[in-house]
């Protein structure tokens, strides 16, 4: 297993409800998939370099997770399909990075 972070803009006017279903959803794909969650960091809303769709903010998330490259490929393909996700950016944490930086919104309770 590899440790990834994927960093997930979603689109400002998408309803809590609606954000916390995608979280739900990638957090599911990846303990299916035989992996490990640490967390997911949200970030907020935050203004765009440049508009996406017409649109200049965003809402962020950071995930932290340990998986295969399969299931890193599962969970791309479904953000690319989901409705309401505007990017994602997934990234391979470096040997020796320590402990992931998301925490789990319930943790952190």
């Amino acid at each position: 297993m590899n440790p990834y972070e994927v960093l997930l803009m979603l689109d400002p006017e998408l309803a809590e409800e609606r954000q916390a279903d995608i979280v739900a959803r990638a957090q599911e794909i990846v303990t299916k998939g035989g992996g490990v969650w640490h967390g997911n960091e949200p970030w907020g809303r935050r203004k765009l370099a440049y508009e996406i769709d017409k649109k200049g903010e965003a809402f962020y998330h950071l995930f932290a997770f340990d998986s295969a490259p399969a299931t890193l490929d599962e969970l791309t393909r479904v953000m690319r399909i989901t409705e309401g996700a505007l990017r994602h950016m997934a990234t391979r944490r470096p040997k020796g990075s320590g402990k992931p930086r998301p925490q789990s919104v319930e943790a952190a309770e």
